[in-house]
């Protein structure tokens, strides 16, 4: 059972296996599956004392779903608040009244800042070891075949799809970003064809508008490219390549520096390839 990291996958994991669980344990799923707007400010403690168990059995429930321990499990309630929290003052406020037991939020700038280039480092040292070889060369062929390539993201994922739909215009590529202006979306998408790429960014809450565009491409025949968080994604059923990109978030602030890499890294391998395209059709003048 793979260690969710949503609380929706998370609460539909206890659902699924409540009945294999012993007494105990489900005592720690009915409390937890009916409080979860609550548990990111309870302490171990606490909701060890409510649900009427042992501490160390709120331990072997978290372990049961690939956790090392329970305020590893609280952070996946804690991140969810957090990402429901649209005003940035107030999810900071949050990050201070829900921060764990016994690690504290960064308070200074320099706190911050050690702590944002941290978890960016990490994520970017997994990036290049999760993103497979072929799906890169796949997603660079479709670009490189394709007619026109509309880019699609919108909120926090609005910049990655500027970003590059200036990198590929840049490349002398043909591509159109999708912003809605005007409510105008679907007219923006309604000219794809089969001969045509999209590319979809968007990660959990993922946008509806984004879901329902993919959704039109498909049906168009477009070729579909997908940078999202999750297997569970709804952009994975659409795309011929689902890039998996796991981002930094400290405090529900979810970084963008692993998915502007992979844009990056799209760019320059689609600028290669079309120098070479050039150097073959001279050399074979």
């Amino acid at each position: 059972m793979a260690t969710p990291s949503q609380l929706a996958q998370l609460q539909d994991q206890i659902r699924s296996s409540y009945d294999s669980l012993s007494k105990r344990l489900k005592q720690v799923a009915r409390y937890i599956l009916d409080n979860g707007n609550t548990i990111p400010f309870e302490t171990i403690a606490s909701i060890a004392e409510k649900a009427d168990v042992p501490p160390s059995t709120l331990i072997r429930f978290a372990n049961n779903y690939g956790f090392d321990g329970f305020n590893e499990m609280k952070q996946v309630f804690r991140q969810h608040l957090m990402e429901g929290t649209v005003n940035y003052t107030e999810r900071a406020s949050l990050s201070r009244q829900t921060a764990s037991e016994d690690v504290g939020a960064p308070e200074t700038p320099a706190e911050i800042l050690k702590v944002f280039s941290m978890v960016n480092e990490q994520a970017l040292q997994q990036l290049s070891s999760q993103i497979k070889a072929e799906d890169l060369e796949r997603a660079v062929k479709l670009l490189d075949e394709a007619e026109n390539i509309y880019v699609i993201g919108f909120r926090r994922s609005f910049s990655i799809a500027a970003y590059l739909t200036y990198a590929f215009r840049h490349l002398e590529r043909r591509t159109f970003l999708i912003d809605g202006l005007g409510g105008m979306f679907n007219e923006q998408l309604n000219m794809v064809r089969p001969t045509d790429v999209v590319i979809s960014i968007s990660n959990s809450p993922y946008a509806q508008e984004v879901v329902d565009l993919v959704s039109m491409g498909a049906a168009q025949g477009a070729k579909q490219i997908a940078i999202t968080d999750s297997l569970v994604s709804p952009l994975t059923a659409f795309s011929e390549v689902c890039f998996i990109v796991r981002e930094a978030q400290v405090d529900g602030f979810r970084s963008q520096i692993a998915s502007m890499c992979l844009a990056q890294t799209l760019m320059m391998s689609l600028a290669l390839k079309g120098a070479g395209n050039i150097a073959g059709s001279a050399t074979k003048k």
